[in-house]
């Protein structure tokens, strides 16, 4: 081989590597911006506690997120000067995700989070209920009564009835229905510390729980805003006059799994604790999760003279402040003789 000849050789050679090395940094660089490969909206890749770098890389392979090879995604974890300090979690992997996004994600610690929504108005049964539905959340209440949650809680003794309070909630995987219920537990006691001592004066209340029983009737009464204020200014004043509440979802709440959908005139008669038309004053707890306008018009009520209110049947009340008005109004607006 001439001298000539072996110089062509070693020109061929180099100039085959530097376009080997040129093609390689263009297809790791298309790797580290490119789309993973997403099936479809809500997957995610769990990664466990202790995994390392190379069995990160082998799960996102298995969950055929990426295709890529594993040298690929040693490059970009050193680039980015985030290998060995990926954490443990759920994370999200949305369509358009890349492999760069998700390593940062995974270093900053920024695992999938859920949003879990308490109802207002619902009680602490349906509340149980709905936490149960919920996924990847650990279901700690399972088999234990109210008195066990609430033990569990940091409440001992206490009635769960109208304890949380209606907001949604952020959580991970791993934790659990008592974590979200300790969470609320605690913004509903922080709601009531805030707003009782700025409570109207002379009302007929003692203390906050009597608040939040009042709430709770008032949210079971009324999902309507304008409304709230009113409904919370006649139970008011059938307190201060010594008058029976006579409030139906009071007594809907007595008679438990009896209920079928429908109030009779036998469930007014029958006593419970919560029959408000046998029994003076507010019912022993609440009957519901009141949330937070509601606490406000029952510390707030609005003014006036009205001691009746009928369902007008598209979710608006008319008030009365007589019992022959009020006595109109339910012949008018429930039995449909407005006219007699």
């Amino acid at each position: 081989m001439t001298r000539k000849t072996w110089r062509n050789s070693i020109l061929a050679v180099l100039l085959a590597l530097i376009g080997l090395a040129v093609w390689g940094w263009r297809d790791y660089s298309h790797f580290s911006t490119a789309p993973l490969h997403v099936a479809a909206p809500g997957e995610s890749i769990d990664i466990g506690r202790g995994s390392s770098f190379k069995e990160i890389v082998r799960q996102l392979r298995e969950q055929r997120l990426s295709t890529a090879s594993p040298l690929y995604w040693r490059l970009l974890a050193v680039e980015m000067h985030v290998a060995g300090r990926l954490h443990a979690g759920e994370y999200a992997t949305p369509p358009g995700i890349t492999p760069r996004q998700l390593l940062a994600n995974m270093a900053a610690g920024k695992v999938l989070q859920r949003n879990f929504t308490i109802v207002d108005g619902w009680t602490f049964r349906e509340l149980l209920a709905a936490l149960g539905k919920a996924e990847k959340l650990q279901h700690a209440t399972a088999g234990l009564d109210d008195a066990a949650i609430m033990q569990k809680l940091g409440a001992p003794g206490e009635q769960p009835e109208g304890r949380f309070l209606p907001e949604t909630y952020a959580y991970v995987k791993g934790d659990s229905d008592l974590d979200l219920l300790r969470r609320a537990h605690a913004a509903m006691q922080k709601t009531l510390d805030a707003l009782w001592p700025e409570r109207d004066k002379d009302l007929p209340l003692a203390t906050p729980y009597d608040a939040l029983i009042l709430a709770s009737i008032v949210e079971k009464e009324t999902g309507r805003a304008d409304e709230r204020a009113k409904i919370a200014g006649v139970f008011v004043r059938r307190l201060e006059n010594h008058m029976l509440l006579q409030t139906d979802p009071s007594v809907i709440y007595g008679t438990g799994d009896s209920y079928q959908g429908k109030i009779h005139k036998a469930d007014l008669t029958t006593d419970t604790p919560y029959n408000t038309y046998t029994r003076p004053g507010l019912p022993p707890t609440p009957i519901a999760l009141p949330g937070k306008p509601a606490i406000l018009a029952a510390l707030h009520p609005a003014p006036g003279t009205a001691l009746y209110f009928v369902a007008r049947g598209d979710g608006t009340h008319v008030f009365a402040d007589t019992l022959a008005e009020q006595n109109r109004n339910v012949a008018c607006y429930q039995l449909k003789r407005c006219n007699q």
